[in-house]
């Protein structure tokens, strides 16, 4: 294909892409969906786009940033390791594992041939596919029905969490050992085994202590010296492709490698995010997705009609009945508190496995009747698991009381604070202490059982933060005369009127408070103040009303 063809087909793909997206979201359809069949429109049906050499690298770099948003924005690695106890990370496991086995008896020939040809490997790629749970969908769910703050709604976000963790793990295991040697699956060892083990472990724990411990240092040091506009996003995007080439090197799938890479900056400081995520999803959302789906769709044909009957059936019923029963039978077990509701977000399913299917079809594992089968099959789950969730949901009724903070899983906040921004919840008639009132006034006037930090004024002008914790080297002989001024915190951050809540929650981790005085976004001027714990109450509020 030469290179104007390949523009061609590009900038086809690209427009009519983005127009059938427009349609398909007036029809309420998933815009994966509009993706893929403009890939068949104009493959399969007209002819008139063909994928070649230079269209498969572009939509080779497409992967790479499809898996490092995943990892940016759906991974949750801190809510994993926090949830790594108790009942629900065994009801978790224990229904991936009992997919997984279920899907394996039909993705291998263990117990009944089906023709697939895979060897185990392959096998289990495809069964972890089948397998996987997707954490956006069952947010999303979650917010549309005002569970997301319940006990019941943490329950189902921090198992599909685990799940959706460990299945990508089996998933890319699978690619990378497809990929040990030269691109040809070897055969299983337990010496094999436990050397892949070991490179995924190393790379993840080198990935992220470099992302999150020296590039933000690094990026804030060069920003500081350097008058260079969009330098963290050039940095940071080709730094996802030299750790793409990086997991190859060693052994590993460059996917997996964009997704740990997108996981460990998922906890980037807020300066440097709010530099990056604009042009990343901008340039991912607008060119490479698109084309990444859509060249799903180029690959997609009746070819799976040629298929036996059996395994077309088994293919698309064995798999989704072994998830149904692995995901209730262990919340049954366990005794989880709503058991079909917990079942039917474990099923859920999103783009991320028609990308895996769309990777296991460039490798060889499967060919393009089963990959077409299966995209089918993941659309079904698209289209139907969040109406099941709903369903499941409604049956339930609504929980008085909030799930306590320490239960809640920390990218929770990231999806329940979407698109609200700190004007549209700020109160502006509140008082506030003065800094010349003594310690021992503000004890005994101004203390709340949920709150640990305090904005303190003088004469009108933002004085600073007074903490509890500071207080506590104060010896309450000296709390009768010592004026608040004497214990502040005078260098305190700001949030701003219209930045979104997310990002105040975050700069209040960061600075280790739990609240945030807040300026006029046009004008500087100290207009209120917002605490943490008066988010959470917020966005519960929000969530019933919704």
């Amino acid at each position: 294909m030469e290179i104007h063809d390949a523009l061609f087909a590009v900038g086809l793909l690209i427009v009519v892409a983005k127009l059938l997206e427009g349609v398909f979201g007036r029809l309420g359809l998933n815009s994966i969906i509009a993706y893929a069949t403009t890939g068949v429109i104009l493959g399969p049906v007209t002819g008139l786009v063909e994928a070649g050499t230079e269209v498969e690298i572009v939509l080779s770099i497409g992967i790479f940033m499809f898996f490092f948003l995943i990892g940016l924005d759906e991974l949750d690695i801190r809510g994993f390791v926090s949830a790594i106890r108790g009942r629900l990370f065994i009801a978790s496991v224990l229904s991936l594992v009992i997919s997984l086995l279920v899907s394996l008896a039909v993705t291998t020939d263990f117990i009944v041939d089906l023709g697939l040809g895979l060897n185990f490997t392959q096998a289990l790629g495809v069964a972890g596919v089948l397998s996987l749970s997707s954490l956006g969908v069952v947010a999303k769910v979650l917010i549309d029905e005002g569970r997301l703050r319940e006990p019941v709604g943490v329950q189902i976000f921090t198992a599909v969490v685990i799940a959706e963790l460990i299945g990508l793990f089996v998933v890319g295991f699978a690619i990378s050992e497809h990929f040990y040697a030269s691109g040809e699956a070897q055969p299983l060892n337990v010496l094999s085994v436990f050397a892949l083990v070991g490179q995924i472990v190393g790379f993840a724990i080198l990935t992220w202590f470099v992302s999150t411990r020296i590039l933000p240092r690094v990026i804030v040091f060069l920003q500081r010296f350097m008058r260079v506009p969009q330098l963290s996003f050039g940095l940071l995007l080709g730094g996802l492709f030299l750790v793409v080439v990086g997991a190859e090197t060693v052994g590993l799938h460059g996917s997996l490698g964009a997704l740990l890479f997108g996981a460990a900056l998922s906890m980037l400081p807020y300066q440097v995010r709010r530099d990056i995520m604009p042009g990343m999803q901008g340039t991912a959302e607008g060119l490479f997705v698109p084309l990444f789906f859509a060249s799903a769709g180029l690959h997609l044909s009746l070819d799976f009609l040629n298929l036996p009957p059996q395994t077309i059936v088994a293919l698309a019923l064995v798999p989704l009945a072994g998830r149904f029963a692995g995901a209730f039978i262990s919340a049954y077990v366990t005794r989880l508190q709503a058991p079909l509701a917990t079942a039917a977000g474990l099923m859920a399913k999103g783009v991320a496995e028609i990308a895996l299917l769309l990777l296991l079809l460039h490798t060889g594992a499967i060919n393009e009747g089963v990959f077409s089968l299966l995209v089918l099959v993941m659309f079904g789950y698209i289209l139907l698991t969040p109406m099941g969730i709903s369903f499941a949901l409604k049956r339930l009724k609504h929980a008085e009381a909030v799930a306590p903070q320490a239960n809640m899983p920390p990218s929770l906040n990231r999806f329940a604070l979407e698109g609200i921004r700190v004007r549209d919840v700020l109160d502006r008639s509140r008082n506030y202490p003065q800094q010349t009132i003594t310690v021992k006034t503000f004890a005994a006037h101004w203390l709340l059982p949920e709150q640990q930090d305090y904005v303190v004024m003088n004469n009108g002008e933002l004085a600073g933060i007074v903490s509890l914790s500071m207080l506590r080297y104060l010896p309450r002989s000296e709390w009768g005369r010592t004026p608040l001024q004497q214990v502040l915190r005078g260098d305190s951050p700001f949030g701003y009127s219209d930045e979104l809540l997310e990002d105040l929650l975050q700069r209040m981790t960061e600075n280790s408070i739990t609240v945030l005085p807040v300026a006029d976004s046009e004008t500087g001027e100290f207009i209120g103040s917002i605490a943490s714990h008066e988010i959470l109450e917020m966005i519960v509020l929000a969530a019933k009303g919704h």
